[in-house]
């Protein structure tokens, strides 16, 4: 989904998100989160918009594939709080089905393709490689593989039924990584939370940065509805809520707590 919204778009730190809502109607009244894929640009190289990626899984997905060009909607971000500048030498990104779509503007930023924000986020230490480990149910669950490739990311493709790529789980190719000659100086991490425990165990026994994006369901997007917390480990060993909206949605890993 391509959104043409040149104010915002400037604005954006990859790994954040937009809410977005049909302007036509009233059901669904809430607008849904949707991750940041990339940044567009017209006719003469401006930032003009922003893509999504996404799955029809409900009543608003299923509206998005009736939009044509020139419909209204209503959108509210970039929100939260994205990734850091990935100033290391090896990174790698992990993704799980759709978790996949921030990732697209991570690549490009640390690769130095494109410079985000209306300040422009300076990667001081430009990656030597950036590894995207991506699973999928099927290889028809698979998407912007030829994007990742072009943007210069090394693929690795898991699928669950083996119908593409490597069959198995997507930690089991980030295990493989790890125990490289060149393993990852940092990780981030997107997909369901499963997989993104898994992979931060993974980091921690490998004493390697973790970051992991939530794919929490929200209601405002702001702050103000606090349906969207999750448990986190505080500094005193205490737990306690954060909004994965506002402080969120990307965490260190070992702050999140899964069970």
């Amino acid at each position: 989904m391509r959104l043409a919204c040149p104010e915002l778009a400037r604005q954006i730190t990859p790994g954040q998100f937009f809410m977005v809502r049909d302007a036509r109607v009233t059901d669904p009244m809430l607008g849904r989160p949707f991750a940041l894929l990339d940044v567009w640009t017209d006719s003469e190289g401006q930032v003009a918009g922003v893509d999504f990626g996404y799955v029809v899984v409900g009543k608003m997905t299923r509206l998005m594939t009736t939009w044509r060009a020139d419909d209204p909607c209503v959108l509210w971000g970039p929100l939260g709080n994205g990734f850091p500048v990935p100033d290391v030498e090896n990174l790698c990104l992990v993704a799980g089905g759709i978790g996949v779509t921030p990732f697209l503007a991570v690549t490009n930023e640390a690769l130095g393709n494109r410079v985000y924000g209306e300040n422009g986020r300076l990667v001081s230490h430009q990656p030597k490689s950036v590894s995207l480990c991506y699973g999928a149910r099927s290889k028809n669950y698979l998407a912007c593989v030829d994007l990742f490739e072009a943007a210069g990311a090394d693929v690795h493709i898991s699928t669950d039924n083996g119908s593409f790529g490597r069959h198995g789980f997507v930690t089991d190719t980030l295990a493989e990584l790890v125990s490289s000659d060149s393993p990852p100086d940092a990780i981030f991490c997107c997909g369901p939370e499963p997989m993104m425990e898994a992979v931060g165990k993974i980091a921690s026994r490998n004493q390697i940065p973790c970051w992991l994006s939530l794919e929490t369901p929200m209601a405002c997007g702001f702050g103000i509805c606090f349906s969207c917390v999750t448990r986190v480990r505080m500094d005193d060993g205490t737990t306690d809520y954060r909004r994965t909206c506002v402080e969120g949605p990307v965490f260190p890993a070992e702050k999140l707590c899964f069970s």
